[in-house]
């Protein structure tokens, strides 16, 4: 969203109340005054960077967490078990992020405090908050935060902000803890403003995956969610058109994701309702940055809340939130009973194409825990991916059989004499040569549920191939991984037998590398293509230029499409298509025996001919 929402409104008031006091290098820590009334400042400390977690996987932790004390924020989370695609850096995997215009913005920062009765704004994610003790202990270590807002006039505290982040070894989680105290003797009327996780990098070297997603519960008590890509937002003009909500349902989550990770902010819900209620409004947005990559982001509004007067009951409010940084796998999600129970599966993009997402997701962590169990005989996802394909391919067999021998029948049917006589003489006539032909297909023994259930392999097939397909795009498994040790070194990215100096193509962008994988498919598109029952079904020239068309462009567009495809997909696919192939060629040995022995007046073998191959007997006239 450009980063406007929150800066040019925070400008806006500063330059209506035309006061924007500087920073001063004085013993007194650095002050804020949004407004002259109330006279109000915001008191922090020095600027420092604190860490919690390592990089050593050894130490059990998961990721190594670089806090600031502008906006008590992240400024960086390094993933100590993966390292960046092509590279043996360790994965940053959120970072700061910087604008054209050099602002900063930084993950889970306090952005305005809002004193809604006297409508005030203090920009808390400019300030430099004190840095307090961190403590360390087995297994888990915490720093804090904190920030005083006081009466600028008198000196007196009024309000006390103190916020706490904590790490675990062994999860993946960030625990924030957010203290919001009043200590006036007034009460006070806040609200805040917060940025979820912001800076994912892309995974995908081709196509950009990330997005920003939200779940909720619905009155049924089901888990939902919504999904906006980053291309989308980036052509929001509104901030409607970024708002992450689903009508009547509770809020759960927000997170940002790419093609194997995700970072979600899990805000504490409320035990009666089973959702967060304190959240108002969930925002996704999208920016330019100075590398020109873009960026994506989540921003996090509160509800108002009153503050009674310090020493009362409730003057002090906690606000929990858990931020996950990790890995999207669903064996992960699944063994985790907080992430299960939240349902952090929503998180996974599956390529459903045409077909429903309840279909589809089933089928895909199916054949993801199929590839694991293989994986666990086979340690190379290459060969498991050819080994899935082609056990696809013999399961299906038998649909594939009947389909393609129902095609070959209607293509014979279809150059019939009679039936192109038929063609010829009720042209405008449609109703009347359907009948006809019907009435001819009949005589033939063709029948119009025979048509459709010639179709229906490849209907039923059709899920299967996206769940496939989807599994081997989304699967981590495949992120790195090696099939070959001098090609296809890298599952996750094109297979690049060898590299050259980029060049910029209209239709590629950025080609460095020459692929062959993609040509392999083309060739194997090309003889699926000639092997097709679907070739004799030409019964007029038109129709006959056209087959001859789609056998050029099938081999041509699909290289050229997928030609920077991750390998794995390419993979999936080559092998896919060489299985079809020899199936068809197959197949098509079984039509064309079948024909022969039909043409010699032989009948087929079944078991009551005891195996052999007889002449029909023929009937005879009468009966004794």
């Amino acid at each position: 969203m450009k980063f406007k929402s929150v800066q040019i409104l925070t400008l806006c008031i500063l330059c209506l109340f035309c006061v924007l006091p500087a920073y001063g290098a004085t013993d007194e820590t650095p002050s804020m005054q949004p407004s002259a009334t109330p006279d109000l400042s915001a008191a922090g400390g020095p600027a420092k960077t604190l860490t919690l977690g390592s990089l050593d996987p050894n130490t059990g932790f998961k990721f190594l967490v670089e806090l600031t004390t502008k906006g008590a924020a992240i400024s960086k989370a390094t993933l100590s078990e993966f390292d960046e695609l092509d590279k043996k850096n360790p994965l940053v995997l959120l970072s700061t992020v910087t604008s054209p215009d050099g602002s900063q913005i930084f993950s889970m920062e306090n952005q305005a405090l809002i004193l809604t009765g006297s409508k005030l704004q203090l920009p808390l994610n400019k300030l430099d908050w004190n840095a307090l003790d961190a403590s360390k202990s087995d297994g888990a270590e915490s720093a804090a935060f904190e920030a005083i807002i006081k009466n600028k006039a008198t000196g007196e505290p009024v309000i006390k902000l103190t916020k706490t982040y904590r790490v675990t070894a062994g999860l993946y989680d960030v625990d924030c803890n957010l203290v919001i105290e009043n200590l006036s003797q007034n009460e006070q009327q806040l609200r805040f403003d917060l940025t979820g996780p912001v800076g994912i990098e892309r995974e995908d070297p081709r196509t950009d995956t990330r997005s920003a997603v939200a779940a909720f519960r619905d009155t049924r008590g089901e888990i939902v969610s919504t999904a906006l890509a980053i291309t989308k937002l980036e052509k929001a003009k509104t901030d409607e058109q970024r708002q992450l909500s689903v009508r009547g349902a509770g809020f759960l989550w927000a997170a940002i994701t790419n093609k194997y990770f995700a970072a979600i902010v899990v805000p504490a819900t409320d035990p009666n309702a089973g959702f967060c209620k304190w959240v108002s409004d969930k925002q996704a947005w999208s920016a330019k940055t100075e590398g020109d990559e873009g960026a994506i982001g989540i921003e996090l509004k509160t509800a108002s809340f009153t503050l009674p007067a310090a020493g009362q009951p409730q003057s002090t409010r906690t606000f929990d939130l858990k931020l996950f940084i990790g890995p999207k796998e669903r064996g992960l999600f699944e063994k985790n009973k907080f992430y299960k129970d939240l349902g952090f599966v929503q998180t996974f993009n599956f390529m459903t194409c045409c077909c429903p997402t309840a279909v589809i997701q089933p089928l895909a962590f199916g054949i993801l825990a199929i590839m694991k169990w293989l994986y666990g005989f086979i340690p190379n996802y290459g060969v498991v991916i050819i080994i899935l394909v082609l056990l696809v391919r013999l399961i299906l067999h038998p649909l594939t059989k009947k389909s393609q021998v129902s095609m070959s029948e209607y293509s014979k049917f279809n150059a019939l004499p009679e039936v192109q006589e038929i063609r010829k003489k009720y042209s405008k006539n449609l109703m009347e040569m359907n009948r006809h032909i019907s009435e001819l297909q009949k005589k033939h023994g063709l029948s119009h549920s025979a048509m459709v259930m010639g179709m229906l392999p490849t209907m039923v097939q059709m899920p299967i191939w996206i769940a496939l397909y989807s599994a081997i795009y989304a699967s981590i498994d495949l992120r790195g991984a090696e099939f070959l040790p001098f090609w296809i070194t890298n599952l996750s990215a094109p297979d690049a037998l060898f590299r050259f100096k980029a060049v910029m193509l209209p239709f590629f962008g950025r080609l460095d590398s020459f692929n062959l994988l993609p040509i392999l498919m083309g060739i194997a598109f090309y003889l699926q293509q000639k092997l097709m029952p679907s070739q004799q079904m030409a019964t007029t020239p038109e129709a006959a230029q056209q087959q001859k068309m789609m056998m050029f462009m099938m081999p041509v567009l699909f290289p050229l499409m997928l030609y920077t495809s991750p390998s794995g997909l390419n993979l999936y696919i080559m092998a896919s298509v060489f299985g079809g192939v020899v199936e068809q060629y197959v197949i098509k040995k079984h039509i064309q025996k079948k024909e022969q022995e039909k043409e010699k007046g032989l009948v087929a073998v079944t078991s009551k001919t005891g195996g052999k191959v007889k002449k029909p007997k023929p009937k005879p006239f009468f009966k004794i």
